[in-house]
């Protein structure tokens, strides 16, 4: 388990983070989400003592020490790999550093590329592959071996959707064995497909945590999804309707006032008969993401 109690950062006269606290638990995935410029990535450094800070940070109970890096695994946002290296001896190299020995490197190596569905041999050279398999490979570095605490800072970045699915998998396989697994994201869909709890970071303050569901669920059940013959203005019209679009696959989202008027409208839609679509739910998470972004901190 990682905990973060009262974290703060600055830089100069700068302060960058401001009395942070959260804990990831094992086999559970936590999303740090916010601006960019929020703090995300000084985090990520300071818990991997990059850089200095104030606070307390531990890991399974104990201060982060030295000899805790050989059990962590940490993607960062900027590549940075060796392009006139072969994939084998990339990472060998990084897998070293980590306590690995060279037999088993060459040995796991080959069960990763077949994972991740790597386009290419472990003896080609780094330059020689696409930009998405050269990132497979640094996420290869980063798990070969088996961190007890992975630190993915936009593990999704540049890759199409299929890939996107691919590293999903393999994040949701380290979840399983157990490892605490944090990552950052600017797509909110990932972030609820994947994260059991989130951390929403504002101007290097907390402003959002806890479990995906209870934050979205604290927002209310103020999105509605109706399939009806009403035009948009009859729509717009219906009771506690704050706004409404037309949705390209024919189904209306309504905007409520408050989650109460549902069971209004479900009423006076159905006159007790079926209907097709009609699903209140909370706001989304990019949406929340959005309302929270554009807040100053008290």
């Amino acid at each position: 388990m990682l905990q973060v109690e009262n974290l703060n950062k600055s830089f100069g006269s700068k302060q960058v983070l401001f009395d942070i606290n959260f804990k990831a638990d094992n086999g559970k995935i936590l999303g740090l989400i916010g601006k960019n410029g929020s703090g995300k990535t000084t985090l990520f450094h300071s818990i991997l003592k990059f850089v200095k800070y104030q606070g307390k940070i531990t890991i399974d109970g104990h201060s982060f020490s030295s000899r805790d890096y050989n059990s962590v695994g940490y993607l960062p946002e900027e590549r940075s790999l060796m392009p006139k290296l072969t994939v084998l001896e990339q990472v060998g190299f990084l897998a070293s550093l980590k306590g690995m020995k060279k037999d088993k490197v060459k040995h796991d190596l080959q069960d990763w590329m077949q994972k991740l569905e790597v386009k290419g041999q472990i003896t080609d050279k780094i330059k020689s592959l696409s930009k998405g398999n050269q990132q497979k490979i640094q996420l290869i570095a980063t798990l070969i071996h088996q961190p007890n605490l992975i630190i993915l800072d936009e593990p999704f970045s540049g890759l199409d959707p299929v890939n996107v699915e691919i590293i999903k998998e393999v994040i949701l396989q380290e979840k399983k064995r157990g490892a605490t697994i944090l990552f950052s994201d600017h797509d909110m869909s990932n972030v609820e497909e994947l994260c059991d709890d989130v951390v929403m970071i504002n101007n290097g303050h907390i402003v959002l945590s806890g479990a995906v569901n209870d934050v979205r669920n604290n927002f209310g059940l103020t999105r509605l999804f109706i399939r009806t013959d009403l035009n948009l203005d009859n729509v717009k019209n219906l009771p506690g309707v704050e706004d409404a679009i037309l949705q390209n696959n024919g189904i209306y989202k309504l905007w409520l006032t408050d989650a109460s008027y549902g069971e209004e409208i479900f009423d006076r839609l159905s006159h007790g008969k079926y209907l097709q679509t009609f699903d209140q739910e909370p706001p989304t998470l990019d949406e929340i993401f959005k309302m929270k972004a554009g807040e100053e901190n008290e």
